[in-house]
């Protein structure tokens, strides 16, 4: 399983002082219905279709603080990957006809207040969130993707895309690293209250 893992497409990092902004379009298109998703399929969805917009609204709250000081390219950068993240999401539940969680709107606020947080405690405070976040989400998206290679009918495209995603959220990590996370005040602190959160949302987006 793990030599599978190993030989998915990845992509080449982007680092603190080399990030651009930029992103892909956010328009979504009109696509027809698909047959009602699995168990697996339906519970994925939902669950990363909430992480996704967590992960945008932290970036927001960021942004909203950072966003004219030189951390605004790298964080500009990083959100517009995350809003693409949250669009194909958005997509896909319409497709599969997939519930959302019903703790979006919690999900929506407390994304914001996170990133908005961390950020007004400084520049690598904001890095501290992101690497927590995306630690989490990086063994998210791995556990799933286990899971989806194990079911007897692998989703190939849910696959594909839960590959690409889980690539640029390794490269958010690492991005925070290079940026100074670790030297953040409390760092291990901080991080480990944040990744204990990520987790209970998680859990809870699973089923509700």
């Amino acid at each position: 399983m793990a030599a599978m893992l190993k030989g998915l497409p990845r992509l080449l990092p982007a680092r603190c002082l080399s990030s651009t902004a930029g992103g892909a379009a956010t328009g979504a298109a009109t696509t027809p219905l698909r047959p009602r998703p699995n168990t697996l399929t339906d519970e994925i969805i939902r669950v990363d279709h909430a992480g996704e917009l967590g992960a945008d609204r932290i970036y927001a709250g960021q942004m909203a603080i950072l966003g004219n000081g030189p951390m605004g390219k790298t964080i500009g950068h990083m959100w517009e990957q995350e809003k693409e993240h949250r669009r194909q999401f958005e997509q896909l539940i319409q497709q599969h006809r997939v519930r959302p969680t019903i703790m979006t709107p919690l999900w929506n606020v407390a994304g914001f207040m996170l990133g908005a947080g961390t950020a007004l405690m400084g520049e690598k405070a904001a890095m501290a969130c992101t690497v927590a976040v995306e630690t989490v989400i990086v063994e998210h998206y791995n556990d799933q993707l286990r899971q989806i290679m194990d079911s007897p009918n692998p989703d190939k495209e849910l696959l594909q895309t839960i590959t690409k995603f889980r690539d640029e959220e390794q490269e958010h990590h690492d991005t925070g690293i290079d940026c100074g996370a670790e030297q953040a005040p409390f760092y291990q602190a901080m991080t480990e209250v944040i990744k204990f959160g990520c987790k209970t949302a998680i859990a809870i987006s699973k089923k509700i």
